[in-house]
């Protein structure tokens, strides 16, 4: 059952626990290797690395986090961002840039395209742990 980006997992002690569902849209494999192994004790972590897939994800699973990578071919994870803000139901959906570009113009170009949050790769694993917390809480 998934209600509010939110799934129903089994913790340690074998018992029902809800997780939090996390989009990580990245054309990089190894990268989706490293969120899944960074996030996905505490979340239910799903993997795109297009941006095609992802807004069909976005529509079909309750996605309570969206990690986006910049870079990407085709349709790149700004415009991504300003897609998603444009639809209504995702105007308040937290985004957190993932990305290499760490200029300060990439930083306001993110900003300006909706992204809640700007991280640079390779990211702090506890900071991007803060942030996604911040953002559920």
């Amino acid at each position: 059952m998934d209600k509010g980006g939110l799934s129903l997992g089994k913790n340690m002690s074998g018992t029902e626990s809800i997780k939090k569902t996390i989009l990580a849209v990245d054309d990089s494999k190894v990268m989706h290797g490293i969120v899944k192994q960074v996030l996905g004790k505490e979340y239910r972590v799903l993997v795109a690395d297009n941006a095609v897939d992802a807004l069909s994800m976005i529509y079909h699973e309750q996605v309570a986090v969206l990690l986006l990578d910049v870079s990407m071919p085709g349709i790149d994870g700004l415009e991504l961002c300003r897609t998603v803000r444009s639809i209504p139901q995702f105007q308040t959906l937290p985004i957190i840039m993932l990305t290499a570009r760490d200029s300060s113009f990439d930083k306001v170009q993110g900003h300006l395209a909706g992204a809640t949050e700007y991280l640079t790769k390779p990211f702090n694993e506890e900071k991007l742990h803060q942030l996604i917390t911040k953002l559920l809480h």
